[in-house]
């Protein structure tokens, strides 16, 4: 029984680990250097851990970072209102290191603006 403990304990360890690894923490975006723009959605991924957006920003597809499905629709915001071929304007913040990658800060659908920190 011990060996199963230490065999599920190890899996739970890697698990969490796995995902750290994945998340992208504030520190890797300028915040120096926010970029206020409008763009149209060409592609969405409404899903955990954050709603990722895909743009054409200065003619090359940028991703864009949003804030997790939870924390979007505890702001008012849903999938239907951020689909593909929506025009949004985002305030975001460059990736340090990584060309065509931003975190939004906060955007603004139609009139509606939605922090999403």
């Amino acid at each position: 029984m011990a060996n199963f403990k230490n065999v599920s304990l190890a899996i739970a360890l890697l698990i969490c680990a796995s995902f750290t690894m994945l998340h992208h923490g504030w520190a890797d975006y300028d915040q120096t250097k926010p970029t206020d723009f409008k763009a149209k959605i060409e592609e969405l991924t409404y899903e955990n851990p954050h709603v990722l957006a895909k743009v054409k920003y200065n003619k090359e597809l940028t991703t864009v970072y949003l804030a997790p499905v939870t924390r979007m629709e505890s702001r008012g915001l849903n999938a239907d209102m951020i689909k593909k071929g929506t025009t949004i304007r985002f305030v975001a913040y460059p990736h340090k290191t990584e060309k065509n990658e931003m975190r939004a800060e906060r955007i603004f659908v139609g009139d509606d603006k939605y922090e999403l920190r």
